[in-house]
């Protein structure tokens, strides 16, 4: 599947906000945004140029997508799917979003950013419900149970995540056990998913 292989801290300069790309780097002054916040590119510091209408709705856009980790085709395909479902389309998308496996890893604090989550369940170090799964777009319900596998338990990568993040917390739709693993107890909602975006402007985007 494709993926975007660039430079990330490029992306949060981008966007004029964090977008925790870079684990504990974001949380340092190491990070981009703090050094310097203007987008990218030699014109950057031009383009502070005020926005509205379709420029404001497709920054929020692809503010939500880099947050995630998604392209275009697969993000059309969540808003499709939030779309149909009954309920607040933009809140909705948030939550699709929010139960993919590898967010559920990064917010469970067994990674320290949503691209090294991805990793590692691509590498197959989790399970669900038991089994392993390494899909990281795989939806989680409410009761699944994500775990790290006997075998991984000893990574470097995770047990640095696991005391790296230790003070964070786990937001109040997912619960941490002490055996390396967390349960789905609900789906997040909006007040639970701490994004800074208006998703409002997303669903107008793809509504015209």
């Amino acid at each position: 599947m494709a993926r975007y292989n660039g430079p990330v801290c490029r992306l949060c300069r981008r966007e004029g906000m964090k977008l925790f790309l870079k684990g504990e780097r974001c949380y340092t002054d190491k990070c981009a945004i703090e050094k310097r916040n203007v987008p990218p590119g030699q014109h950057g510091r031009a383009r502070k140029a005020k926005m509205a209408g379709y420029g404001v709705q497709l920054r929020e856009k692809q503010r939500v997508k880099r947050i995630y980790g998604v392209l275009e085709d697969q993000f059309r395909r969540y808003f499709e799917a939030a779309d149909r479902t009954r309920g607040i389309t933009g809140e909705t998308l948030l939550q699709l979003l929010e139960r993919r496996l590898d967010n559920a890893v990064y917010r469970l604090g067994f990674a320290t950013s949503r691209p090294q989550a991805r990793q590692l369940v691509r590498h197959g170090h989790f399970t669900v419900n038991g089994r392993k799964v390494d899909i990281p777009s795989f939806s989680l319900k409410v009761g699944d149970m994500v775990s790290v596998r006997e075998t991984s338990r000893q990574n470097a990568s995770i047990l640095h995540a696991v005391e790296e993040v230790k003070g964070r917390g786990v937001p109040e739709w997912l619960s941490l056990d002490a055996d390396m693993g967390g349960k789905v107890v609900s789906v997040p909602t909006r007040e639970q998913i701490n994004l800074p975006v208006q998703e409002q402007l997303i669903v107008e985007l793809y509504s015209k």
